[in-house]
């Protein structure tokens, strides 16, 4: 089969405004950038406040493994199976970050012929949000140094600086620096670090924000440090609210693209779900449902990080109601999880399946503690077994679960057939009874607590003593309210990524917590979670090159 990149370029894309045209936007409501993408005009945008006709289908997974599961995939060719039942369908996605595509992960626009184009500008610099949110965010770092140089007039404690610098790499050197390094008109010497652009409280109120005037609120309530007395210094206090907003002018727009088969495609925004929330944004979200009949949209890795996040933070900010979930697995996955090593899953092995099984089925009671009708697909492989997918098949219909398989990455919108029957004929026939796993007026402590229980099977919460005297400081400026945003590995439902199944009889150790005041929630990093990632010994960077056409190959 071809490669991905090999699909998507060789794939006659449709202009953008046809694409536009066949979802029912006016050619007036989007500013092309180039043939084939584009972002909205503000007026349009304003235009479709309130205006929600569509239906919101999340699509989430199991915990990853090596062998794959395929959730953007899905998405893109469950819409693309809808439309071709005569559905309005609209996806609405994340735009991939730098850092995976040069590292371990590639590429992160479908795959198969399930993909969102043109792949390559979407997977490198697309329409300069990414940088648009790094310079924010780096602006507000050089104002909040200049301040101290230049007199310190708020009393900042520079022992006491939160807020973070930022790229949109994977780059482990950065994690822990010192600046100010030289003479003394090069700044006061302190220790500073580096996040990822996607793990940013600048990318998170990004994603959250309603509109443009919700995004200058959010931004000046960044706390940026604490003074001398232990009070918040916020990004308002440096007078940095109006140029960073400055710089997110034109990125706040959400962007307009196609799938192979021409599926309208709104991507906008890119955090990460292991450490931050995993969403794309609010505004592309709204704006899909105001356009389309059903929104299917995804939220990052297995569904104890994206969806809980989706859940609790996304839907509770934003007052979205999704009416279904999809969750993705793979046989060759479960069987991972269930002791088979990577070289051998192409073997049927229904034991390993019951044994790896379990991960499936915490999942699928995570996602039933939100009262949203659960369709479960098996990404298709050419290995498995109709053993090995009847016993999937009647596992999750006996926990009242719907289940079909897929073949879009192979087949495309055809391949996804039988999930988009699944999909709408839940959202026909089976209500939506959504609810928050927690309420806001718990305290801090007892969300962790209920999420590490509820979500993840752990049997309780330790905290180091830093992340102790942290959480009680948060609580004491009155942020008690706040959803928290759990940041941890991606390959457990634990905070150890060598735990794999359904761990029991163990305690989530939560190592750090921070405030992210303007995103309106507070983070707290577990076990040994790194925000800033590093690249493997053979970075996918390695096979990425452009030929002497220019045509970039390699990509994934």
């Amino acid at each position: 089969m071809k490669t991905d990149i090999e699909i998507a370029q060789e794939n006659i894309k449709s202009p953008i405004q046809d694409v536009a045209a066949a979802a029912g936007i006016p050619a007036d409501a989007i500013e092309p950038y180039g043939r084939y993408k584009a972002k909205f005009t503000e007026g349009y945008l304003r235009s479709l406040e309130g205006n929600k006709k569509g239906r919101l289908v999340l699509v989430t997974a199991i915990n990853p493994t090596p062998a794959g599961e395929g959730k953007t995939t899905t998405s893109i060719g469950l819409a693309d199976a809808l439309r071709l039942r005569g559905k309005n369908a609209i996806l609405a996605l994340r735009e991939p970050s730098l850092g995976p595509c040069f590292g371990i992960k590639g590429g992160a626009a479908g795959g198969g012929y399930a993909q969102v184009v043109p792949m390559e500008e979407l997977n490198l610099h697309f329409t300069g949000d990414f940088h648009a949110i790094t310079s924010a965010n780096n602006l507000l770092c050089a104002l909040l140094d200049n301040h101290i140089q230049q007199g310190n007039e708020l009393g900042i404690d520079p022992r006491n600086v939160v807020f973070k610098r930022c790229e949109d790499m994977n780059d482990r050197a950065l994690r822990n620096i010192v600046i100010g390094l030289g003479a003394k008109a090069d700044g006061m010497v302190r220790e500073d670090h580096f996040v990822i652009s996607v793990a940013s409280e600048i990318m998170a109120i990004f994603c959250l924000a309603e509109d443009l005037k919700d995004l200058k609120k959010r931004l000046g309530e960044i706390i940026v440090a604490y003074n001398f007395d232990g009070d918040p210094v916020r990004a308002k206090d440096l007078k940095a609210t109006g140029a960073m907003t400055a710089l997110l002018v034109d990125a706040i727009r959400p962007n307009l693209i196609q799938s192979l088969e021409h599926t309208p495609a709104i991507v906008h925004g890119g955090p990460f779900a292991n450490i931050a929330h995993g969403c794309n944004s609010v505004r592309a979200t709204k704006t899909a449902l105001s356009i389309g009949d059903i929104v299917v949209t995804e939220a990052g890795f297995g569904a104890d990080l994206g969806a809980e996040k989706f859940f609790d933070i996304k839907c509770r900010k934003a007052g979205l109601t999704p009416e279904a979930v999809v969750l993705v697995a793979t046989i060759r996955a479960l069987k991972y999880n269930g002791g088979v090593a990577k070289a051998d899953l192409a073997e049927e092995n229904v034991d390993a399946l019951k044994k790896g099984i379990v991960n499936l089925e915490k999942h699928i009671e995570n996602l039933q503690n939100y009262g949203v009708p659960v369709v479960v697909t098996l990404n298709s492989f050419a290995t498995d077994t109709k053993a090995e997918v009847d016993y999937v098949a009647d596992f999750c219909r006996d926990m009242g679960a719907e289940f079909a398989l897929s073949e879009v990455f192979a087949k495309g919108g055809e391949g996804g057939l039988a999930l988009a029957d699944a999909v709408i004929d839940t959202l026909e026939n089976r209500e939506s009874k959504f609810t928050t796993l927690y309420p806001d007026e718990i305290s801090l402590y007892d969300k962790v607590e209920t999420i590490s229980k509820k979500i993840y099977g752990a049997d309780g919460v330790t905290y180091s003593p830093a992340a102790k005297r942290s959480m009680d400081k948060l609580i004491s400026l009155g942020m008690d309210n706040l959803p928290v945003c759990m940041a941890k590995t991606q390959y457990s439902l634990s905070d150890d990524a060598k735990k794999l199944g359904r761990p029991t009889g163990y305690t989530i150790n939560v190592r750090e917590v921070y405030p992210s005041a303007g995103a309106g929630f507070v983070v707290c990093v577990l076990g040994d979670i790194m925000t800033m990632p590093g690249l493997p010994k053979t970075p996918a960077a390695y096979g990425i090159d452009v030929d002497d056409d220019g045509k970039i190959i390699g990509l994934f």
